[in-house]
């Protein structure tokens, strides 16, 4: 059998098939569309046609290669165990005694979500206890902070460091596919409907000549009209995702918080969710240059209660509370990213003795508090 690391570099390798396709398709269709299609067309429809194209090209090229080549962000050391505590979690055996040990270093950590058993989320391969919308990738090795999901076409994970790059590189992919599908859909039909005629000399005017251009030009129409149609899917998906500032991973494994299981719960409203992927600067919005707020470690947090009689507003001296099966959650500060979207928010109630007196109308709406 042949040795692990020979194994390994097959494997690296072989996830490189995808992009290297992806990259053979793009140049072929700007081989196709520049040099096959202007030999019959007129020089007006060059002089658009070729800016236009080329506006578009740049920009999804420019956006696919940011999300292959920008390495996925992984969490900061202050989520790594100390020396001492990892001793003491290898050396414990008892699953108490490691959950123990994972809520004192985590009691500073800004840590919102746990596991369904309500248990301090730990990774043992990387050895750190994992960041709220932090998961680990099998197929990097490496714990991807608001990983969204590995992507074989590009060969890399998609989560907070390109996952703008990625909603670009869509973007500008369906644009693209567009754009080339419906500039040449006219010489595709006037293919088809009128010229049947085997002499090339017998077409009429700006018709397709018999000649290995038809080949390259109707085959450019049906692969951006397939790619525009599978992408057009994707995009929308990662458009609602967005909207809800979920990731795909959260959508089939909602967040456990502390009062339980909520899919909703990072989301602040569609406009604070669009500015928490693109930034606060909208003119850097289409560009594939990072904007995204905050550091990837934390994230605001909403918790909806339907009853506003039993909101209760806590300190942040207070001690650490307990929920579920005597699972404690330690406190958490609040991040300056956090201060940055939920700036001249009046739905949310800050924590102080000060803020207790609920307005009296509160009864008769949903009351979003800010775990603290």
């Amino acid at each position: 059998m042949a040795p692990s690391h020979v194994l390994k570099c097959c494997q690296k390798v072989l996830a490189w098939v995808p992009v290297a396709f992806i990259a053979l398709v793009v140049a072929w269709s700007y081989y196709a569309y520049v040099v096959e299609l202007f030999t019959i067309s007129s020089t007006a429809e060059k002089v658009v046609y070729l800016v236009v194209f080329h506006l578009s090209f740049v920009m999804f090229v420019w956006s696919y290669w940011k999300t292959i080549f920008t390495s996925p962000a992984s969490p900061s050391n202050e989520f790594c165990l100390s020396k001492a505590d990892k001793e003491q979690y290898e050396k414990e055996e008892r699953p108490e005694s490691q959950q123990e040990i994972l809520r004192r270093a985590a009691k500073d950590l800004p840590i919102y979500t746990t596991t369904a058993s309500r248990a301090i989320r730990y990774c043992d391969r990387c050895q750190l206890i994992k960041p709220d919308r932090c998961h680990h990738c099998s197929a990097c090795d490496i714990c991807v902070l608001k990983m969204d999901h590995h992507c074989p076409w590009v060969n890399n994970c998609v989560g907070f460091s390109n996952y703008k790059f990625f909603l670009l590189f869509l973007m500008y992919s369906l644009l693209y596919c567009l754009f080339v599908a419906a500039t040449v859909l006219q010489y595709f039909i006037k293919f088809w409907t009128l010229c049947r005629r085997k002499a090339a000399e017998n077409c009429p005017k700006n018709e397709l000549p018999d000649t290995h251009a038809k080949f390259h030009v109707l085959f450019l129409f049906f692969v951006a009209a397939m790619f525009f149609i599978s992408i057009l899917s994707l995009f929308s998906y990662h458009c609602w995702l967005v909207s809800k500032n979920r990731s795909t991973i959260e959508t089939f494994r909602a967040p456990t918080f502390r009062n339980g299981p909520d899919k909703n719960g990072f989301s602040l409203g569609c406009s604070k969710n669009l500015r928490e992927v693109f930034g606060d600067e909208k003119k850097y919005w289409l560009l594939p240059i990072f904007t995204s707020l905050g550091d990837g470690c934390n994230f605001p947090t909403r918790l909806v209660i339907m009853d506003p009689e039993q909101l209760t507003v806590s300190s942040q001296n207070e001690p650490a509370k307990s929920s579920g099966a005597n699972q404690t959650f330690p406190p958490r500060p609040l991040s300056e990213s956090q201060n940055r979207l939920l700036a001249n928010d009046s739905q949310w109630v800050e924590s102080g003795p000060e803020e207790e007196n609920v307005k009296s109308g509160a009864k008769k709406h949903i009351i979003v508090s800010l775990e603290s």
